[in-house]
């Protein structure tokens, strides 16, 4: 990775104003969460209602809000790096490694929170006690608040990403690549399209109403927030393998900008990876009540999620190696 993104980076020069504003914009998203985050961790209980679940586990919740603090934080320090002169001498697998994580875990949420308030306008129902049936584990406006600051630290750091990508590898995706290697980018893209099957599969049932290897805590909580967030897992597995199949199955001098199956693989590949890993992790945590923890099923498909897009991420790697050769 950090061979083939090794490209001799143009003499530094002033940030231009516009990447600084963009910088500053994504220092200031991160102020709502990391600030309630810190509060939390200091016996606050701002946001978290009477009754909350999250009142019952004070050692799962204050590992989870430090970790969340130190993964927002790292926004702060990918923002810098993208807009100041020394961050075109950072080796190249320090910034994207870290970029594909980000980009994974903020563009669900980008296209799924305001898709929900789209449900919600419409009489969708949403996540509220009066949906379920059970206390609320933090107050409305928290959400609101936080996924707000998300959607602004993704348009910022996205934008930024972009340029500096421009800048500094911008040579590698100007053209379609000649076909060397394509044998094994082509076994990738098949593996990833026919583990994908089994993910998307459950996806789309759990979109379409269906209980299908679902906890009972899950089927009692699915609302239109449940059913939009599986609907964006489908899309972003098909994003990733589509990226994947356009890539390994390429023809040089076609219409089609070679950027597109670029951005399709890597926004999918993170999306479906980051996720599902993400979700595995939380599974692992000890869960008290036997109706909340996770399926066979359900990990299985979080797994399969993370071959998706670990194996996709390495058809859009190789075919960037073989561009930089």
């Amino acid at each position: 990775m950090t061979q083939m993104l090794s490209s001799t980076p143009a003499p530094a020069s002033p940030t231009p104003l516009p990447r600084r504003v963009l910088c500053a914009v994504a220092v200031v998203a991160c102020v709502p969460y990391v600030g309630l985050k810190v509060a939390w961790l200091g016996g606050s209980r701002l946001g978290i209602p009477e009754g909350s679940s999250l009142l019952d586990h004070r050692v799962a919740m204050a590992v989870a809000n430090g970790a969340s603090v130190l993964l927002d934080s790292a926004v702060i320090v990918l923002a810098l790096l993208l807009t100041r002169p020394w961050g075109l001498r950072v080796p190249a697998w320090l910034l994207v490694f870290p970029m594909w994580v980000a980009t994974g875990l903020l563009a669900p949420i980008m296209t799924g929170y305001p898709l929900q308030l789209l449900v919600r306008a419409f009489g969708g129902s949403v996540n509220r006690a009066g949906d379920t049936g059970k206390e609320p584990f933090l107050d409305e406006w928290v959400f609101g608040v936080v996924y707000t600051g998300f959607i602004v630290q993704g348009l910022a750091l996205g934008t930024l990403f972009v340029l500096y990508a421009r800048d500094r590898w911008g040579h590698l995706w100007r053209e379609w690549p000649a076909g060397r290697g394509r044998a094994t980018q082509r076994t990738a893209a098949v593996a990833a399209g026919v583990v994908a099957l089994f993910p998307g599969a459950l996806h789309l049932l759990w979109a379409c109403g269906s209980a299908t290897g679902l906890n009972e805590a899950r089927v009692e909580d699915r609302t239109g927030d449940f059913h939009v967030l599986e609907g964006m897992y489908v899309v972003f597995l098909a994003a990733a393998v589509t990226g994947a199949y356009l890539l390994a199955f390429r023809r040089p001098g076609r219409a089609l900008s070679v950027k597109v199956p670029l951005a399709l693989a890597w926004t999918g590949s993170g999306a479906v990876a980051c996720w599902g890993g993400w979700l595995s992790l939380a599974s692992l945590a000890g869960v008290d009540d036997i109706a909340e923890q996770p399926t066979t099923l359900m990990n299985l498909t979080y797994a399969g999620q993370m071959i998706v897009g670990i194996l996709v991420a390495g058809v859009g790697a190789s075919v960037l190696a073989k561009r930089s050769a």
